[in-house]
């Protein structure tokens, strides 16, 4: 494992922080009183927010699924989160042993549990780099020590691009990273959305605003920018629970209200 030692791993309680969050919205046990209020907060503004924790987790399994199906071998996920199972590499090497997973995350909570993300097959690898989503070079350099940058790589960024506003470089960070794959290789992106309540959405944007943390809901189109110059797969972007729902099982959700959020797969030529 690359990055900080997990024996002097020094996690702040004092204010809540989205990986522990959305652990608690999936049922963990690794958060913290202070991620159950805010969580609790945004289930007012709306109240199926354990509904996207667990559709997006389950748009995890389908996108990896359909990758390993098309031969792809090689994932960097970055934003990994707290490790729930199965994981993504546990996906990817129960169609493929020889899958090759690097995680990326920058909370410490994770790398303090980094070591259940590296039970790989005796045939793959796994590995967890300790870094930050907006040092693109720094996990491409460190990921490089596991992956061929040579072949098709998965690139995932899923529920973490609303917590990178636009100031924060979030187009240029997918160019980059991007830049370094070769042809063949895929981006795998979910992203909350504003588009079926704006007014919700700004009042969760102001709730994060409020505690030093970034909310950046985006729209459709906006969404979409981020795979220009690809080659969307089918369905193209499309509401997170319509992706491919044959790949697994069906997540049952409150009401007949979109969950709101999108994804998308594409190919870089």
């Amino acid at each position: 494992m690359t990055g900080q030692d997990p024996a002097v791993v020094r996690i702040d309680t004092s204010k809540p922080h989205p990986a522990r969050m959305y652990d608690w919205f999936l049922g963990g046990k690794d958060n913290y009183p202070v991620d159950e209020e805010m969580a609790r907060q945004l289930l007012q503004v709306d109240a199926r927010g354990r509904d996207m924790a667990r559709v997006n987790r389950a748009y995890m399994h389908r996108a990896t699924r359909w990758l390993a199906g098309r031969g792809v071998r090689q994932f960097l996920d970055i934003g990994t989160g707290i490790p729930t199972e199965p994981n993504l590499h546990q996906i990817a090497q129960g169609a493929a042993p020889a899958a090759r997973v690097v995680y990326c995350d920058n909370d410490p909570i994770v790398l303090a549990h980094a070591a259940a993300l590296l039970r790989s097959t005796p045939e793959g690898a796994t590995e967890y780099i300790q870094a930050d989503a907006r040092e693109p070079e720094e996990i491409l350099e460190r990921a490089g020590k596991v992956l061929d940058f040579s072949r098709p790589v998965a690139l995932s960024m899923l529920a973490l691009l609303h917590f990178l506003d636009d100031e924060d470089g979030a187009y240029e960070i997918i160019a980059r990273l991007l830049d370094r794959l070769p042809g063949g290789s895929y981006l795998v992106l979910s992203q909350v959305t504003g588009d079926f309540d704006p007014e919700g959405a700004e009042r969760a944007r102001g709730m994060y605003k409020a505690r030093g943390m970034t909310l950046r809901p985006r729209s459709r189109a906006e969404f979409v920018r981020f795979f220009e110059g690809l080659e969307l797969a089918e369905p193209g972007v499309s509401l997170t629970q319509e992706w491919h729902p044959e790949l697994g099982e069906r997540v049952p959700v409150q009401g007949d209200e979109p969950i709101p959020g999108y994804a998308g797969v594409a190919r870089k030529p």
